[in-house]
């Protein structure tokens, strides 16, 4: 496998947080401390109000959301975050950090251990509360007094939605994008094969192939654990406006391709792609922690002013359908939350609408970020 940890951008900044006598408590009990976490800030903040908004990145997301200027490299979420884009970078200053257990700057199964060697399978099961808990001692680090906005999508949104229930008050809005309360077995069937893959590769090594010199890892079954989650993020209407039944031969002889359909091409340049930047050891950890998300399963109590709350959902989404959608609307509602809800229609993208130019989309989250008390700011030059 590739060289993981590595930074996506020279942006990336890095704090070190919870020391020894003030360890991070996790929810499964056990405790971390020294927690790296690697993040990025776009914009400026406003020394006269609160103009942060805290981006959650989905599932192998990086804290690279987008570029900083014409020479760096793409973000993720190029169509949302930027100049003149719905979260605008000229009005709001915007932090992102990558989860607690991933693999791109923050502290995850990659990271030293005791000896000295990567923790790998020994790195404890994190929750969607503990990367929340991490995101908020980040802020608290970087001297935020508090939040204009929280926003995230598919696994960003689940943060955004723990954040909103456990810390209301910490932002006056919250944006939940492709998201829900939890998965559905539909998509905890996804996870499941997409781990049995990774474990049943022979490099896989029972999580240990960190420590094996030379050694490729579990990239196959990483691969086809990637192959299966695409499948979810794409529509099946999608695919077959796409792809159809159309043949295409594989582009060299050692390419790793096992039939003539342009969809299997398409599915093998994903893979191949995504094990050169992720870790397959982050990936069962964080998929884990999206299977075991239940928002509602314990009591919430909401005190004080409920802050503004937008969800956006699409018609086309596999991984997040009507069904989830209103399952955590009407629980919301019930809570008392003040609630919009925009349901894109014209999309066919399927889950993966949330990252790609959607225009009603788009203009909907650049409404809900609308605000006449946070004038523009003058970008440096």
């Amino acid at each position: 496998m590739s060289a993981i940890p590595a930074p996506v951008s020279r942006h990336l900044r890095t704090a070190t947080l919870f020391p020894p006598q003030r360890p991070l408590r996790l929810e499964s009990g056990a405790t971390l401390s020294h927690v790296r976490v690697g993040y990025e800030e776009f914009g400026r903040p406003d020394p006269r109000r609160p103009n942060t908004v805290f981006v959650c990145h989905a599932l192998t997301g990086t804290s690279h959301a987008a570029r900083h200027g014409p020479d760096d490299l793409p973000g993720w979420w190029e169509e949302m975050v930027g100049p003149g884009r719905p979260i605008d970078t000229d009005r709001l200053h915007v932090v992102c950090a990558n989860v607690l257990g991933g693999c791109a700057g923050t502290t995850g199964p990659w990271s030293p251990g005791p000896t000295g060697r990567a923790l790998a399978a020994d790195f404890p099961e994190v929750t969607v509360g503990d990367m929340v808990t991490v995101h908020r001692r980040l802020l608290r680090h970087l001297g935020s007094t508090g939040l204009y906005a929280v926003v995230g999508g598919s696994l960003g949104g689940m943060q955004a939605l723990e954040w909103l229930l456990r810390h209301p008050g910490d932002a006056r809005r919250f944006l939940l994008i492709a998201t829900g309360a939890r998965l559905s077995a539909d998509a905890l069937a996804a996870h499941a094969a997409g781990r049995a893959a990774i474990r049943a590769d022979p490099g896989f090594a029972a999580g240990r192939y960190a420590e094996l010199p030379g050694a490729p890892g579990p990239v196959d079954g990483l691969g086809v654990a990637r192959m299966i989650a695409h499948l979810t993020y794409m529509s099946r209407t999608s695919l077959e406006t796409k792809f159809g039944r159309r043949h295409q031969p594989p582009p060299t002889p050692e390419g790793a391709a096992h039939g003539p359909y342009a969809v299997e091409r398409y599915l093998e340049h994903q893979a191949r792609t995504f094990v050169t930047r992720f870790d397959a050891n982050s990936y069962l950890r964080l998929t884990a922690a999206m299977d075991g998300y239940d928002a509602f399963a314990r009591p919430t109590p909401v005190t004080g002013p409920p802050p503004a709350v937008q969800v956006f959902s699409f018609a086309s989404d596999r991984l997040f359908a009507a069904a989830d959608t209103e399952h955590l609307t009407t629980r919301l509602s019930a809570l008392g939350f003040p609630l919009t809800h925009h349901r894109d229609a014209s999309s066919e993208a399927g889950h993966d609408a949330f990252l790609l130019r959607v225009p009603g989309y788009l203009d909907a989250v650049a409404d809900a970020l609308a605000a006449h008390d946070h004038p523009r700011l003058v970008r440096q030059p």
